[in-house]
């Protein structure tokens, strides 16, 4: 398998949170539609079924994720990025205080992205770490977002002017809202989880959302 480092570069676009407690046939075949639509990452949550193996389940997002040439991150889990190669990057939900420990024990160059909730120490924090994104959670309520507070337009555009680094929106955030939040705010990309994996025509609902962001 092709192995895709730190040169493989986060832009914006659409970010998919793949949910591996959905069955895994379903999922893998709503992620391959989503791939060929154009999607531009993706990421597993860490909301494991019991008793899954999860670097086989990671393997298989991952060989996947390669053909298309998407960078694959893992939620939190950053020990696995040392036992599969497919993984590129790693998303964290808080400030890890032994990153620097993570990057000698992983080995390897990879990518990291954080949440930032509303709080703006974390993006000055990712900045400083050279971080390729951020994150802020939630925009708007959504069932997937539950654990997020909900985040002020205007914080983000604070965030805007402290850094150049790629920022992603989610919690809520849907094709149709896209537009009122990028006249509130400045964003990069939308990550998704439900408002894709959910839908009947993955396919058709990427498009949706790419045609929303390119239209404003």
């Amino acid at each position: 398998m092709e192995v895709m480092g730190k040169s493989h570069s986060i832009t914006g676009g659409i970010y998919l949170v793949l949910d591996p407690g959905m069955e895994q046939e379903l999922l893998l075949n709503k992620l391959s539609a989503a791939l060929a639509a154009g999607i531009n990452v993706v990421q597993i949550w860490n909301n494991w079924s019991a008793g899954i193996d999860k670097l086989k389940w990671v393997e298989a997002v991952a060989g996947l994720c390669n053909t298309y040439h998407v960078p694959l991150f893992i939620n939190e889990e950053w020990q696995l990025l040392t036992q599969c190669q497919g993984l590129q990057g790693v998303h964290f939900d808080t400030i890890p205080t032994n990153y620097k420990e993570i990057q000698q024990t992983v080995g390897r160059p990879f990518l990291s992205g954080i949440t930032c909730s509303g709080n703006l120490k974390t993006v000055e924090w990712a900045y400083q770490h050279g971080f390729d994104y951020v994150s802020f959670c939630a925009m708007f309520p959504s069932p997937s977002a539950g654990s997020c507070d909900i985040v002020m337009p205007q914080t983000v555009k604070q965030a805007r002017g402290m850094t150049n680094m790629p920022i992603f929106v989610s919690g809520g955030v849907t094709p149709e809202n896209i537009a009122l939040l990028k006249k509130e705010t400045p964003f990069d990309g939308v990550a998704v989880i439900s408002g894709i994996l959910s839908a009947g025509h993955p396919q058709q609902k990427v498009k949706e959302y790419q045609q929303a962001l390119a239209a404003v």
